[in-house]
This record gives C-alpha cells, structure tokens and sequence, in this order.
C-alpha cells in the first residue's frame, strides 16, 4: 500500500505513530484517532474524515485498527458488566462508549470484547453513503480492512475480515 492510499481509523490510547510500525514516512497515512477507534454513524467528524479521503484524497484502503489492552474497550466492558445497572450515561466518555457497551455486553474477554469492537466499526465504515457511492462508481478498487495491534509483539494482525464491496448479508 502506498501512503496516499490510506485512511487509518485507529484509537487515541494507542499513542504510537503510525509511521513508527510501517514503512510510510511520518504524515505519509491520513488518520482518524478516537477513543477505542469507534465509528459512530452520527459522527460529522469522522464522517467528513471518510469524505476527505475517500472523495479527495481518492484512498483505496481505510484501515480499522484496534489495539490490545484498550482503556476504552476495558471501560466499556466494565460498564458493561456492572453488578447493578449503571446510571444513564452523563458524562462524554460513557457517552462516546455507549455503542462499545452495548457491544461489550456479549463478551467477558477483553481481547474478544476489542475484535467484536473492529469488526462492528469496519461494518459501520462499510456501510457509509461514502463508501458505497465509493463502490458504485466501479473507477477505482476501496477495501475496508480490519485489524489489531498487538502491544506486546509490536506487529499488526490481519483480521481476514476485508470487505471491498457490498455482500448479500452486508454483516461480517
């Protein structure tokens, strides 16, 4: 993959750049951070990031990243998992995580809890009005990838869960 060609979606706990575990010089990746690399459908921002890049920058990966040992995913399956039920969310955070706790609510294990968490996000990414106009248009090839980086080894690991089009079933 060349550096012009990529949109990484990754989280802002991570704090490693992106140049640091590729072969891309620094700023060579257009990248989208959040807490626990969400893709919330009513995001305007990382909705006008994918517009960008898909649109202008013409990318043709856009890389779902998620991390081991994620505070936000941890918070998330702590909330989830509460021995009583938890207050409504009032401050930003628990807000932001709402989407990651309903999901955490089908796992106990954090490594699963964070793979569940990138195959919904690329799901989500998948399934924009950007990229499926991206699709539609047949001029180009746009692939959605989903992976983990792995804090210990320092290696990224394919998911094997590309999408590069719209399937039957549009669920991973």
């Amino acid at each position: 993959m060349s550096s012009r060609q990529v949109l990484y979606i990754g989280c802002s706990d991570w704090r490693v750049p992106e140049s640091a575990v590729s072969t891309m010089l620094p700023g060579g990746i257009f990248v989208h951070r959040n807490i626990a690399n969400q893709f919330h459908l009513d995001d305007d921002n990382a909705l006008s990031v994918l517009a960008y890049a898909v649109e202008h920058l013409k990318v043709s990966h856009i890389i779902v990243a998620g991390h081991t040992l994620c505070g936000g995913a941890e918070a998330a399956l702590a909330a989830a998992h509460a021995s009583c039920p938890p207050p409504p969310p009032s401050g930003p955070l628990a807000r932001w995580l709402v989407p990651l706790t309903e999901i955490a609510r089908e796992y106990e294990d954090l490594t699963e809890l964070i793979e569940a968490n990138v195959r919904a996000q690329v799901n989500n990414v998948a399934g924009t009005d950007v990229v499926r106009a991206a699709w539609a248009d047949n001029k180009r090839k746009l692939q959605v990838h989903g992976w983990i980086y792995d804090l210990g080894t320092g290696r990224f690991r394919d998911m094997g869960i590309s999408v590069d089009g719209p399937s039957k079933d549009d669920v991973l």
